[in-house]
């Protein structure tokens, strides 16, 4: 029998989730799963090395966090870039959206955008008369559950050490942990998925195979596939990692975790129970929201009834929930 969306439900007192930061990134709490034994572990983040073996291949995701959320210069409006097709087009959450029709103008700063799109969903594509300096205009789009706006800290906190390529609205969080000293004892390579708002989208549909999965851009470069291809152990640093190599593994050739060579696309892979991973090996990843995609995807990874064990003990044991929260390591 097929599992339904109420089957990833669990109770998080709202003084659990993390509005805030740790002072050191290292410092937070690492629950450890053995799926083979069923064994929890209650560790520390700076313990992760510990877990490697010979041979052990780490893949982070080096997307950079953009403020890409901005206020209408009458203050009537708010805009969430979605993504830039050039300086001045972009595709765009408009609220509210009511009167955003096409042909309706909108200032931000100097600027003065039209919207010259509708799409479906409800997005605007909006043209702009002038390119808007985001890092002087924009706030970071913290996930809703912080109940806050940005701060300075956030611009840097939201962020992780690695961060390279402009593009993601979401922090992949299983990141914000690691600190260059930790990364220098670690083999490693990097892909990029930028994160976007779908991240945090509820699956409405009574059946998780009945919900449709957002869609996110990546990049894998040919160095990062021949990596991962003669790794012992692929260890993926977040869920957006899992999805990218899980999303290439599907036209995999023998012998390959990835194919070889660079790969520039865009995946709407959705794991959930039962699934048979065939590039990662182990899983860093934080905690995530009741009946969320991310939820049903480590459930894939370990098994739903200990993954939901494992989160009754994590409120018991009063863990750090959510983007600023603590993290699991599944191996």
């Amino acid at each position: 029998m097929s599992l339904r969306t109420t089957d990833f439900d669990y109770h998080l007192p709202e003084e659990r989730i993390a509005s805030r930061p740790l002072a050191d990134r290292a410092a937070s709490r690492m629950m450890v799963i053995h799926r083979a034994t069923g064994l929890i572990e209650h560790r520390m983040f700076r313990d992760f090395p510990e877990y490697g073996k010979p041979n052990d291949l780490i893949v982070l995701n080096d997307t950079k966090v953009i403020p890409a959320r901005l206020f209408s210069k009458d203050g009537k409006s708010e805009i969430l870039c979605l993504d830039r097709s050039s300086p001045t087009l972009w595709r765009c959450l408009v609220k509210p959206g009511k009167k955003m029709r096409v042909g309706a103008t909108i200032q931000v700063a100097d600027a003065i955008g039209s919207v010259v799109e509708v799409y479906d969903n409800g997005d605007r594509l909006i043209e702009w008369d002038r390119e808007i300096d985001i890092y002087e205009h924009g706030h970071l789009a913290l996930p809703h559950y912080m109940n806050r706006e940005d701060e300075a800290e956030d611009r840097d906190r939201y962020q992780t050490v690695y961060a390279k390529n402009e593009g993601a609205i979401a922090a992949p969080t299983a990141g914000l942990h690691f600190t260059p000293e930790m990364l220098e004892r670690l083999p490693h390579v990097f892909l990029t998925l930028h994160v976007g708002v779908g991240t945090f989208r509820p699956v409405k549909a009574e059946r998780p195979e009945e919900h449709e999965m957002h869609s996110e851009n990546y990049r894998v470069s040919s160095e990062t596939a021949e990596a991962i291809n003669a790794a012992g152990r692929t260890i993926a640093i977040g869920t957006t990692v899992t999805r990218v190599l899980e999303h290439l593994a599907k036209s995999a050739g023998t012998g390959e975790r990835i194919p070889a060579g660079d790969h520039n696309g865009s995946t709407d892979i959705f794991l959930y129970p039962p699934y048979q991973f065939r590039a990662v090996d182990a899983l860093l990843t934080n905690f995530h929201l009741p009946q969320s995609t991310l939820l049903m995807l480590v459930s894939a990874m370990a098994s739903r009834e200990l993954i939901m064990e494992a989160y009754r003990q994590a409120v018991e044991q009063e863990y750090r929930f959510y983007s600023y929260g603590d993290c699991m390591l599944i191996l």
